[in-house]
């Protein structure tokens, strides 16, 4: 979608689902530099109040906003400029399912670039119980569409 489709509002959910696994979370914790036994030591973990490992939240926020890519800024975004909020209401397990859905908070046409404009998503995922993983706040470079 270009900055023009984006108006304040907009809802889209996105068409791909994705089941996490056990590889997705030691890959990416272990690429990470992330030694965190909570991640990958099932016995540790299993002490825990969570009895098993938790996906690394990094992950989860990671795929929560490319999950919404291919509906909303595949192809338009120049960059992403920050998240202000984060939260993880539950924890994320393999064998969870995410689903997302994406609102437009905010936009506003860029006051240095007249092509492009700022918008603000808020991604919330849920697992495939309807609890919500993630919410994510971040604001993204968007490109208008061309003349």
């Amino acid at each position: 979608m270009w900055f023009e489709d984006l108006t304040v509002g907009t809802v889209v959910e996105a068409a791909t689902r994705r089941t996490v696994t056990e590889t997705d979370n030691v890959l990416f914790t272990t690429m990470t530099m992330n030694p965190q036994p909570l991640h990958l030591d099932a016995e540790f973990a299993a002490g825990t109040e969570f009895g098993r490992p938790l996906v690394n939240s990094m992950f989860t926020v990671a795929l929560v906003v490319g999950l919404a890519v291919p509906e909303l800024t595949l192809g338009t975004t120049i960059a992403n400029l920050g998240f202000s909020a984060i939260e993880f209401p539950k924890p994320v397990f393999a064998g969870d399912t995410i689903r997302v859905v994406t609102e437009v908070l905010e936009a506003r046409k860029s006051s240095s670039r007249p092509d492009a404009g700022i918008v603000t998503f808020r991604h919330d995922a849920s697992n495939q119980r309807g609890e919500v993983v993630c919410r994510a706040t971040r604001a993204a470079f968007m490109r208008c569409r061309p003349a």
